[in-house]
């Protein structure tokens, strides 16, 4: 792979974007750390194929809309150039939330009880709950509602933003995320890390800004309950057909019964992101974390 031109795909077109640029910053510099020879490509547009064409494997440090939803995916698969993460329907249906929630029903994994709402009229929901945008990233688009007076004027908000949401169930609890990823053949669940931030909810603020928020890590559960995480993370892994690194968070009520919220198949990779603290917990560092990601990548994804 070191005799390859390896590009680190950053920036995007998401609201995103700047934490994506801190990431590619980060894997390139890790990268050719390893030796490898990198071209860092700053993707400002989705008509992106000019900027591609040459590269031998694509890093993909994309995150949100076209990095994560297999429209750069889709790009990749046509120049025949492989690339790092999930494929074009893997990142669709994780991307959309209410996808990677129906899939996780029908392969009765546990996920917090939800309504589509396409219209205000549709709305039979009752508080608390939570509000969310059903294709965004970085916990955007989201807010959590406690009074049901407020539910219809919350929903006509993000609604007012977001072409669709869905009104999710609140479970009071732990939250807490895995990171998963192919390790010396096996499919390995990392160590989970419980998230306290001081906002209300891990929202981008307190998933950006140093201090925001308190990591414990290892979680503070149980071993059988720990263990039971690890496994459902890798479960949902498997059944959304994920490759390479993904992420999947979790709320684990009464820090008894987890449930899973999301899956994230491009996690970040700044100084502040979720995997590479969970991976330093299992013993590797950051250089190691971003080879072990790059050497995963394949072309012809499910």
């Amino acid at each position: 792979m070191k005799d390859k031109l390896i590009g680190v795909l950053m920036g995007g077109v998401s609201s995103e974007r700047e934490i994506s640029l801190r990431s590619g910053r980060n894997v390139s510099a890790a990268l050719v750390s390893k030796g490898y020879k990198i071209r860092e490509i700053d993707i400002v547009s989705q008509d992106c194929r000019e900027q591609l064409r040459g590269l031998d494997v694509a890093y993909n440090a994309l995150h949100g809309v076209f990095g994560e939803d297999g429209g750069v995916q889709k790009i990749l698969e046509e120049l025949q150039i492989p690339y790092t993460g999930s494929g074009i329907s893997a990142s669709q249906n994780c991307m959309h939330k209410v996808k990677t929630k129906r899939i996780l029903e029908k392969n009765g994994l546990p996920t917090p009880r939800y309504q589509t709402v396409a219209d205000l009229s549709e709305v039979n929901f009752s508080a608390p709950c939570v509000v969310k945008a059903v294709a965004e990233g970085s916990s955007l688009g989201v807010s959590i509602v406690k009074n049901q007076d407020e539910l219809l004027q919350v929903a006509a908000k993000i609604l007012s933003v977001y072409k669709e949401i869905f009104i999710e169930e609140f479970i009071a609890g732990a939250e807490v995320t895995v990171g998963v990823l192919p390790l010396d053949g096996a499919l390995t669940a990392l160590p989970i890390l419980e998230l306290r931030p001081k906002n209300e909810f891990y929202d981008f603020e307190a998933k950006y800004t140093p201090g925001g928020t308190e990591f414990v890590l290892p979680a503070d559960l149980t071993p059988e309950v720990a263990a039971r995480t690890q496994e459902l993370a890798r479960q949902a892994y498997r059944a959304l057909n994920c490759a390479g690194a993904a992420r999947v968070d979790f709320v684990v009520r009464d820090r008894q019964a987890p449930h899973i919220l999301e899956l994230n198949t491009s996690p970040g990779l700044t100084d502040q992101s979720d995997l590479p603290a969970e991976a330093r917990a299992q013993g590797i560092d950051f250089p190691d974390l971003v080879e072990m990601i790059l050497l995963s990548a394949a072309v012809g994804k499910y």
